[in-house]
């Protein structure tokens, strides 16, 4: 059967003419560059850290099946069907597997780890050969969450000690407009809220509630010119995964300190509450922007994390305009 949808709503987000504003040819100009990075680090340092933290925090989680009993339900409805209500739940049973996960799977543990790391094998055998046994036996019992684990808090640990050394050198290559039209089909609308006036599509899909009333206090300004929720093709390369800031936004010149601006909406700028990985990117982003706005002639582009509007008005050195 064909999907049905709703007619009512949006089915592409094409530009509109806020991209040709001169505002946003004018950034996206200075923000168009791309760039490789390079660290100098101390690899005793980095497995010793390692070693400290596996042993610490590594909790690796029992397989653990559950076993679920239901009924039909009578009357079924076409809704029902769609909506997964098909059935009605009877029992719900857990079960912890406690034999050898992987007594029939063969795993290139030191392999997987240094690709998914972006260290030498020989690092990854330095650091698993002198963890605690204990800790080390925990790859039996779920070798999937062993490595997810182990390669997040390498991670880690390999951003903190690498992010001093950290430094970018721009390149020849830019970014096509192509990466703002990509993946426009099947997008959810229903994260879509009323069309926008001063965004650079009609419509954006919002993440959260932040962000939501973030876009509404943006659309309502009249020191901003243009702003765009950067597309997800626009990547800053970091030791740690490539980053994709949130927002890039001009005001008008002369209203705030800071005319050309890119932000990243968080819920809280508290760094215990941000994870380790996605802090060490931000990290990262700030280098990477004093960088290329070191090069650009003219107005250089101020990047920041902000939690709400007001803090990106009191960080552009503007006031908040209320209606």
């Amino acid at each position: 059967m064909p999907d049905i949808g709703d007619g009512r709503k949006p089915k592409t987000n094409p530009l509109n003419d806020n991209f040709h504003k001169k505002e946003f040819q004018a950034l996206w100009a200075r923000i168009n560059k791309k760039a490789v990075y390079k660290v100098d680090f101390d690899s005793s340092e980095l497995i010793t850290n390692c070693i400290r933290v596996l042993d610490k925090e590594l909790k690796v989680t029992p397989l653990q099946y559950i076993i679920q009993a239901g009924v039909q339900r009578d009357n079924l409805t076409d809704e029902q069907l769609k909506s997964g209500q098909g059935f009605e739940l009877s029992n719900t049973q857990g079960e912890y597997h406690s034999a050898s996960a992987y007594s029939g799977v063969k795993y290139d543990l030191v392999g997987k780890l240094a690709t998914d790391t972006n260290l030498t094998r020989r690092t990854i055998a330095a650091i698993l050969s002198k963890i605690q046994p204990a800790v080390f036996s925990q790859f039996k019992q779920n070798p999937e969450h062993f490595l997810a684990e182990a390669t997040r808090l390498i991670k880690e640990q390999k951003a903190s000690v690498i992010i001093e050394k950290l430094s970018y050198d721009e390149t020849d290559d830019r970014y096509d407009t192509d990466i703002f039209t990509a993946a426009q089909s099947r997008q959810d609308f229903s994260l879509a809220g009323s069309q926008l006036k001063n965004h650079i599509y009609d419509y954006v899909i919002t993440d959260s509630n932040i962000e939501r009333d973030f876009v509404a206090e943006l659309d309502t300004n009249p020191d901003v010119v243009v702003y765009a929720k950067l597309p997800r093709g626009f990547l800053i390369p970091t030791p740690v995964g490539d980053y994709n800031p949130d927002w890039a936004i001009a005001f008008k010149e002369g209203s705030v300190k800071h005319v050309y601006f890119i932000a990243e909406t968080k819920g809280t700028l508290s760094t215990l509450e941000l994870r380790g990985i996605e802090e060490r990117k931000i990290d990262c982003a700030r280098r990477f922007f004093e960088k290329i706005s070191g090069q650009t002639q003219g107005e250089n582009v101020k990047y920041d994390v902000v939690t709400s509007y007001s803090e990106l008005m009191d960080v552009v050195g503007g006031k908040v305009v209320t209606n």
